[in-house]
């Protein structure tokens, strides 16, 4: 062990900052971690900045400059091989949500062309998704019945679409694309594995030819409907749809094997929808059980700005739903766009894409569309398509356009069963084995998290689903800094390295000290539980010192490198355990303060309270310190503590 010779340096309190200058810092940090004003902040010319702050805002304007022949051809290709998908599947998930089919189409025409504007993903391919379509019909269905009165529900649908857009743009306008991030990866796979589970399991009413299909969507109901119905199924539709469904499934294992064929995949539902529409309208299947669209209408998006319900007691039911799916929908649709972005190695801004979401379904809701995001399976062909730039969405929306203006009486003999198999196909892929199997094999905690959140939407509702994934979200994030990790340090021999004995079981403990390092900041939360873990650490080690007859203990030695901050709680703690430290002869000793720290332990006096040559920079020069007292000061045999003074367990 070193012992110290020179006069090493001392510990600096960062010098005051006023409150407002902190604050701002602080607001800073949280909101603007990222600068994004760098480049505008530095430059000097007005003109320049208005360039800079129009292609922040619109990122079309960043890249469109570069744009050339070779990125057009590309995003022709990608375009069309996502219209192939957009339209079958536009036209499924609005019959999941219980809207007209065409309003999947719609929702595939202006909302893309807007994100190809505002969006800053050059692979995400916008369109409608399942769970949110689902969300929409359970929660909207439990007041407002569709059959019964579809004019409202409709209203309904644009209006929960209208407030999901607004809450998305001002959480991007003021910067809190954090608060969506309280949902765990382990959370968002046990949801989405639950809420895709569902949706396979409502798609037996198409499958099967069902005409009246129970409103809930827990496991039990849904299986209870089905059989209870058993003397109505019709094993016509339920033949076509197997082989359908097969064929979707088997292209998407060919697809999965080759890459390079990814457009197997892609093109199979509307291969689907062709020969299911001819099936029927040759054989004439429609008067044998098998359920068709029928007419959908001609033309691109109708106005429905007008059709907006904001009055009582149908806005409320309209404000829940929109920010219950708007917030899947952009946790979803951010999750997706960063992902491609990583593959590609190119950034893109959470905020950015808030505002480019809301827009999206701000405008959509005032032409016929209901919510809309990044879709995993649509952006996965559009990035294996080979797209270059968001132009691709534009493509999308033309050839969709098209479809509206000329070939929807095409669709009329759709069968419903082929859309049932589109959206079965679709959702087998939500469910991830492989991320949930690494859950289990990785964490624990966060595998039975996932499955939490997976049982809540399978036997409860969504919404219960939804409730419990961000509830064991916020339990896992108290846990982490209501609990806090302690580790005693030892020395690695013959450097001046201190580290975990746990996980270096060579590091030796020194004789008549313990070194304790707090693994996260000190807040009201933890600092009780600090006290009592620092004061049991304390104990053990004396106890283990008196067995062996060893050198009593005289210092405690906090790393406190991990603690970026303190609040007054800790501070507390902090002078309580001095107190309790100083009744039993023990000398508390403070090793690696940061600036935050050294602050707020200056400003509460405690640095004058232990003194300040017991604040020492890393843990070796503490320990140093604290050898050269031994050797040379050595304090009178302390008084342990045997019942007359207090212990830590007992304040």
């Amino acid at each position: 062990m070193c012992k110290r010779t020179l006069q090493h340096p001392q510990v600096e309190t960062p010098p005051p900052q006023p409150f407002l200058i902190s604050l701002k810092n602080t607001l800073n940090e949280i909101l603007f971690a990222d600068d994004p004003f760098r480049k505008i902040r530095n430059e000097s010319k007005t003109s320049k900045k208005i360039e800079l702050g129009l292609r922040h805002v619109f990122p079309i304007l960043e890249w469109a400059r570069g744009y050339n022949l070779e990125y057009l051809k590309s995003d022709v290709i990608s375009g069309i091989t996502i219209a192939s998908l957009a339209i079958p599947q536009g036209i499924s998930y609005a019959q999941l949500a219980n809207l007209p089919p065409i309003l999947g189409l719609y929702s595939s025409f202006v909302p893309p062309m807007v994100y190809a504007v505002m969006g800053s993903s050059r692979d995400l391919a916008v369109g409608t998704v399942a769970v949110a379509s689902l969300l929409t019909a359970a929660m909207l269905g439990k007041e407002v019945n569709a059959v019964e009165n579809p004019k409202l529900y409709l209203h309904l649908a644009f209006t929960a679409t209208f407030f999901a857009g607004l809450m998305q743009t001002c959480l991007g306008l003021l910067r809190l694309g954090f608060l969506v991030e309280i949902l765990s990866h382990a959370a968002i796979i046990g949801f989405m594995a639950g809420a895709a589970t569902v949706v396979c399991l409502q798609q037996l009413k198409g499958l099967l030819g069902l005409s009246h299909f129970t409103h809930s969507t827990d496991v039990i109901s849904v299986l209870g409907s089905i059989f209870s119905q058993s003397h109505m199924w019709r094993w016509e539709s339920g033949l076509l749809g197997c082989c359908f469904l097969f064929f979707l499934l088997t292209t998407k294992y060919i697809s999965n094997k080759r890459p390079k064929l990814f457009w197997i995949s892609a093109m199979a539902p509307l291969v689907s929808v062709i020969f299911g529409s001819l099936f029927v309208y040759f054989l004439h299947a429609q008067f044998h059980g098998v359920q068709i669209i029928g007419e959908l209408k001609k033309g691109i998006n109708p106005p429905s700005i007008t059709h907006l319900v904001f009055t009582s007691p149908y806005v409320t039911l309209a404000l829940k739903t929109g920010i219950i799916t708007g917030v899947i929908a952009l946790a979803e649709g951010i999750a997706v766009g960063r992902s491609f972005a990583m593959y590609k190695n190119y950034n893109i801004d959470g905020n950015k894409e808030m505002i480019a979401f809301g827009m999206m379904n701000i405008l959509g809701s005032f032409s016929s569309c209901y919510l809309t995001t990044g879709p995993f399976s649509r952006s996965a062909v559009n990035y294996n398509a080979g797209c270059k730039t968001a132009v691709s969405n534009v493509v999308m929306a033309v050839a969709v356009a098209v479809t509206l203006l000329f070939l929807t009486p095409l669709f009329y003999y759709t069968p419903l069963v082929v859309l049932s198999s589109i959206i079965i196909a679709a959702m087998l892929g939500v469910i991830d084995y492989e991320a949930v199997m690494h859950l289990w094999r990785l964490d624990k905690f966060d595998f039975f998290v996932c499955l939490s959140a997976f049982f809540g939407v399978v036997f409860g509702t969504i919404e219960i689903g939804l409730i419990l994934s961000v509830g064991m979200s916020v339990m896992r994030l108290l846990l982490f800094v209501g609990r806090p990790k302690i580790h005693v340090m030892g020395n690695i021999q013959n450097t001046e390295i201190y580290r975990n004995i746990e996980q270096y079981p060579q590091a030796t403990t020194l004789s008549g000290l313990i070194i304790l390092h707090i693994d996260g900041p000190i807040y009201f939360a933890n600092s009780s539980y600090l006290r009592d873990r620092i004061g049991r650490w304390i104990d053990e080690e004396d106890e283990r010192l008196r067995k062996r007859d060893e050198n009593s203990l005289q210092y405690i030695i906090l790393d406190m490198s991990a603690v970026g901050n303190i609040d007054t709680s800790g501070i507390s703690m902090l002078e309580e355990v001095n107190k309790i430290l100083r009744r039993r002869d023990l000398k508390l000793v403070i090793a690696n303060p940061g600036a935050e720290l050294m602050r707020k332990l200056s400003k509460s006096k405690f640095i004058d309270t232990i003194g300040k040559d017991w604040i020492h920079l890393t843990v070796a020069e503490a320990v140093s310190a604290c050898d050269l007292m031994l050797h040379t000061a050595k304090p009178d045999s302390p008084e342990k503590i045997s019942g007359g003074v207090p212990e830590f367990n007992n304040v």
